[in-house]
């Protein structure tokens, strides 16, 4: 596949978008019945070269806290983790938990929407026109007992291997590190980001991009204000077969919705998704902190890692939290 500098019409979006599917589609190229997409791509051999990349041992989280401060503001019920004790260490000092001989306890449970911080958007997670990822319909994939064909669960082991930081921002905007909300970051960027970065940004078959753009560093500076579903920079539409083309097994950014926002049609709501995830069979991750990261890679001016994402093993999820670990 040769990616083009396709010219986009904000007017016309259903056309775009149908033209882009057909252009980006991996259906039948794992078999009808496969259930993580390009997460294939992450193989045996592929972990073996992503272990060599350790060199010194550091290990960098990715993820945001998951707590009341999050960024979540309960746009489509969403909000923020509510973490509950049930037990504590004044009820141990009281002697009221019935453990024998004065042993006691603390315990806890945390009630959260599954995607409301740090996360993978899996398979499930997005239709296009009632259709879900390898062309099947969206309804005999995701009911009320959840995803009954590319749950969560059958990621649970896969997202481990080599991982590339694309800093966005600090690339087109050294003095700040960051890009405007509503940028759209384009295939030359990347690019250009690539050359700049040096050989150990290179982008290949099998590996996981973490594209940077700033705004994260922005809210948590200045506060979330609209950070979770307002304006944001992120990927053009237009990237769609770069991602394609390069075969990545996943991407994740420090942005809650992936791609550029406001959308780039007219009367869109985010098409990229929309092509990337039922069609492409591309794992996204959004709201990853980056930043820690960004500041050591610059550092040892290397770009490329071990990465470990894996998310929670839930059956049926469409999404997860998830606490990334870089590995340099």
């Amino acid at each position: 596949m040769t990616v083009t500098s396709a010219r986009l019409d904000p007017s016309a979006p259903e056309a775009a978008i149908a033209a882009m599917a057909s252009a980006v589609s991996n259906w039948g190229r794992w078999g009808q019945d496969d259930a993580v997409g390009t997460l294939n791509l992450v193989d045996e051999a592929a972990r073996l070269r992503a272990a060599s990349l350790v060199h010194t041992g550091r290990s960098i989280s990715l993820s945001l806290p998951f707590d009341m401060n999050g960024p979540q503001r309960g746009w489509r019920r969403r909000t923020n983790p509510v973490h509950t004790m049930l037990d504590t260490g004044t009820d141990a000092e009281r002697g009221s938990q019935g453990f024998p001989h004065g042993i006691g306890g603390a315990d806890d449970v945390i009630a959260m929407p599954l995607q409301c911080s740090t996360q993978w958007d899996g398979l499930g997670h997005i239709f296009d026109h009632g259709v879900a990822w390898n062309g099947r319909r969206a309804g005999d994939v995701v009911t009320s007992d959840g995803d009954l064909v590319t749950g969560i669960e059958h990621a649970a082991s896969l997202v481990a291997g080599r991982a590339v930081l694309l800093d966005l921002g600090r690339h087109l905007n050294p003095a700040a590190g960051e890009l405007d909300d509503g940028y759209a970051i384009t295939v030359d960027d990347l690019d250009s980001c690539i050359d700049a970065q040096g050989e150990t940004s290179a982008v290949g078959a099998g590996d996981i991009v973490l594209v940077r753009t700033g705004q994260l560093a922005r809210a948590k500076r200045e506060g979330w204000g609209e950070y979770a579903g307002g304006p944001a920079p992120g990927m053009s539409f237009t990237t769609a077969p770069w991602l394609r083309e390069h075969d990545i097994a996943a991407i994740a950014t420090d942005t809650w919705g992936f791609e550029v926002r406001p959308n780039e049609f007219h009367d869109a709501f985010q098409p990229l998704h929309q092509v990337v995830i039922p069609h492409m069979g591309l794992t996204i991750g959004e709201m990853w902190d980056l930043d820690a990261l960004a500041e050591a890679c610059a550092a040892e001016a290397r770009y490329e890692f071990l990465l470990t994402a894996a998310p929670l093993r839930i059956t049926g999820a469409v999404g997860s939290p998830v606490n990334p670990i870089a590995l340099l």
